[in-house]
């Protein structure tokens, strides 16, 4: 069995693609997945499966269209993976000053050249970010919401799903906390 953090792009926001966690639960667990446990509403997921990569994800995206008719796009990344981001991440997230956040994107797949030129691109005013592979962090100064970075995110042409540092160190703790 792998450990993996499977995050749900879109639901729960605004109203919209309302999926509830304890039915995403037990529809997983019906599906095959083990020890599957949820953070907030806003789809993160870690659980242990016997499935590659690829195949748990189309086999997510199967089990919530069936069970709730919704197309979502999942993002997953093996519990190695997952703690490479977060070994990788450039920012320090110890130092960060009043108003300034940490977030990271991850990515369905390695962004073009010509996506990252568009987002290198945008005035993007005192915030910073820094792509490694499938993870673009972002180092946000004042409000998440009212940052043009973020705002500009679908320039990159690759979808991905953002997290703060604060949801992306729970995910590490429950992922620290599975059996293989």
């Amino acid at each position: 069995m792998t450990i993996y953090v499977v995050l749900l792009r879109g639901i729960n926001v605004g109203g919209h693609n309302k999926i509830k966690m304890a039915e995403l639960r037990e529809v997983l667990e019906k599906a095959g997945c083990r020890q599957v446990r949820t953070y907030i509403q806003s789809g993160n997921v870690v659980l242990a499966s016997g499935l590659d990569g690829t195949s748990l994800r189309e086999l997510i995206e199967r089990e919530i269209n069936a069970a709730f008719g919704l197309n979502v796009q999942v993002i997953i990344r093996s519990k190695e993976e997952f703690e490479a981001m977060i070994k990788n991440c450039p920012y320090d997230d110890a130092s960060l000053q009043e108003g300034e956040t940490l977030h990271v994107s991850m990515l369905s797949g390695l962004p073009s050249a010509e996506g990252m030129e568009k987002l290198a691109a945008v005035d993007r005013g005192i915030d910073e970010y820094t792509i490694i592979g499938t993870e673009l962090y972002m180092f946000v100064r004042n409000k998440f919401n009212e940052s043009k970075l973020a705002d500009s995110l679908g320039k990159l042409g690759t979808p991905g799903t953002v997290r703060n540092w604060k949801t992306i160190r729970k995910l590490e703790s429950m992922v620290q906390e599975l059996q293989p």
